[in-house]
């Protein structure tokens, strides 16, 4: 069986020693009660959890996979008392509002616990995992009614959450939904129609289950100026009913109708879900639903990016205690093991191409995830309403990467794990090629990566003239000019300079192209995007350079863990930063090589 420790150390330098957690924390209402042992003792507490009750089920939930019979889901042995530990561990409410029962610590937190147990258990925490989006979307978009019904309910976990957006005719075109809701006499609405891919959409971890459906009114406009948001639950809660204890009510209109056989995450109930005149109730404004439902998207995507990086760590942990171990030929500058038949795997360097490789993109990717989790603490709770301005800004800029980046680099990853086992990393038992294919659909739900592309290069620079990324440019401009005259950062400050100028001149260059050709925008935008990831992680590896050479001027005992962390940034520059130069080829490139073909000529050669 795989094994996982969480990488407590790194969580710590990267928290505490180069982005300030402990003055974050401080600085935000209520975040006096995160203080410095709370953390700790959340972060162990967190560990334990995910290594000693989530991780021993994961191989077994991935064999076993969910059982449906007679409309109702089992999911695999184990994760109905796994979800109920969960639960009485308060964990479901660490970051929710007091006023809901929660506990009002900094959502950051959870974040740092969503990594934890994606590591150990991707499926399993999908159950809960849209549950916190979807009482975000209450919060904001519900009104007092709904909040009170439900919102204790999702926090403290004995409820859970979905998202009901797809349709078989339709997936990211939400505009072509044809799930349809009638107004009812009591204001309420009957909802019908059927939502395929959705995730722990039915299951017996909870008591029940509340459904956010997208749907059309009768008169609704065409498109997506016509999508309306309404909360329908598994089980009608009896605050619509005349005894109003807030227990389960009668059964609602909603079944599964059968489960998706899939790649990966076999441990997850992916779902078709049926409503058939289900009694929903509208949240939001008629036609606005898109806008709502957008507040747990964005949830969503950063949550998917965390499962990308949750994989990462798992596959490098893994790989690493295995080319530890694995003895295989000699080195090539001679033996060093000359006790044993064979050298260790690791000796040989493209072993530790692949080693490093995760290793960076694991470290990158949790500074990148806790950069963009102190964002997110400043929107929720913040009070400076200049800060938050900014903080809303870089968010809006960073989440499309941290969701595509995240994944394609997880995927990466765990391709390159399955590698270093060789061909033991082909069969089951290890449990590298599970990583595999759970690390999949990460690329693809909550927006695949082009669309991720689009809405980073479209929406998030273009349409806002650049001024979104400029926000960002000018921290990392203002890092350089400070660093400029530090010759031992040199070798980070001087090539992220010149990036950092390349990528605003680059992405006008890519806007001036599309106001000739919105074709222009499609076109460069993947290769955009991991230019923008590339660029991203190394401007915090930068930061993390300066803050391991500072501990090292000081004098450690921990000399090992920052000559490490330096190691890692220069195989990051050296070995993966170079990416960008293929990247920004292929997006000059332009459109012409990609629309030049006619869709008829495509199929030349063989018959379709």
């Amino acid at each position: 069986m795989p094994d996982y420790q969480a990488p407590l150390r790194d969580l710590r330098f990267v928290m505490d020693e180069m982005l300030d957690y402990p003055g974050h924390y401080a600085r935000l209402p209520g975040g006096e009660e995160a203080t410095p042992d709370v953390v700790a003792a959340i972060l162990e507490e967190g560990a334990r959890f995910s290594r000693e009750v989530l991780l021993p089920l994961n191989q077994s939930g991935d064999r076993e996979g969910c059982l449906l019979e007679g409309g109702e889901v089992k999911a695999p042995r184990g994760f109905k008392e796994a979800y109920a530990q969960y639960v009485e561990g308060g964990w479901p409410s660490l970051a929710a509002d007091p006023a809901h029962g929660g506990q009002g610590l900094p959502h950051s937190l959870a974040m740092v616990l969503n990594e934890m147990v994606c590591s150990t258990n991707l499926a399993w925490g999908m159950y809960p995992g849209l549950s916190h989006g979807a009482a975000d979307a209450l919060r904001h978009h519900g009104t007092e009614e709904q909040q009170a019904t439900y919102l204790t309910k999702l926090v403290e976990g004995t409820w859970t959450g979905t998202m009901c957006l797809t349709e078989p005719h339709c997936g990211t075109d939400l505009g072509l939904i044809k799930t349809r809701a009638m107004p009812n006499d009591d204001g309420s609405y009957a909802v019908t129609g059927t939502k395929i891919f959705i995730s722990a959409g039915e299951h017996d971890l909870a008591e029940n289950i509340v459904h956010l459906v997208l749907a059309k009114l009768p008169d609704a406009p065409e498109g997506s100026k016509g999508i309306s948001l309404f909360v329908v639950p598994k089980y009608l809660p009896n605050e619509h009913l005349p005894d109003s204890d807030g227990n389960p009510g009668e059964r609602n209109g909603v079944t599964c109708g059968s489960l998706e056989h899939k790649m990966g995450i076999h441990g997850n109930a992916t779902c078709v879900m049926n409503f058939d005149s289900a009694k929903g109730f509208l949240v939001g404004a008629p036609n606005k639903g898109l806008a709502c439902m957008f507040t747990m998207m964005n949830a969503a995507r950063i949550g998917v990016g965390i499962q990308g990086l949750g994989l990462t760590e798992a596959s490098f942990q893994n790989s690493l205690a295995y080319a530890r171990d694995r003895l295989q030929m000699r080195a090539l500058s001679g033996a060093k093991a000359p006790e044993k038949v064979a050298d260790p795997i690791i000796v040989h360097p493209d072993v530790r191409r692949m080693l490093l490789t995760q290793k960076a993109f694991a470290e990158g990717g949790r500074m990148l995830v806790l950069y963009t989790a102190q964002m997110i603490d400043i929107v929720e709770q913040g009070t400076d309403a200049d800060e938050k301005a900014r903080a809303e800004t870089l968010l809006g800029l960073l989440t499309p990467i941290v969701k595509a980046f995240l994944t394609e680099v997880g995927f990466e990853a765990t391709n390159e794990g399955v590698q270093v086992f060789g061909g033991h990393g082909f069969i089951q038992e290890w449990g590298m090629e599970q990583l595999v294919r759970d690390a999949r659909i990460t690329r693809l739900y909550e927006g695949t990566t082009g669309i991720q592309a689009l809405d980073l290069l479209g929406r998030k620079v273009l349409m806002s003239q650049g001024e979104s990324l400029k926000a960002f440019t000018r921290e990392i401009h203002k890092f350089c000019q400070a660093e400029e005259g530090n010759s031992q950062l040199a070798e980070f400050v001087r090539p992220l300079a010149k990036l950092n100028q390349e990528w605003g001149e680059m992405t006008m260059a890519i806007g001036m192209k599309a106001m000739a050709d919105r074709e222009e925008v499609g076109a460069a935008s993947v290769d955009y995007l991991m230019y923008s990831g590339y660029v991203t992680l190394a401007y915090l590896f930068a930061r993390a350079a300066r803050q391991a050479r500072a501990a090292l001027a000081e004098g450690t005992d921990e000399a090992a863990f920052y000559r490490a962390k330096l190691d890692t940034a220069r195989f990051f520059y050296q070995r993966l930063l170079p990416r960008t130069r293929a990247h920004k080829g292929a997006l000059e490139a332009g459109a012409d090589p990609l629309m030049a073909i006619s869709a008829e000529d495509f199929g030349l050669g063989f018959e379709i």
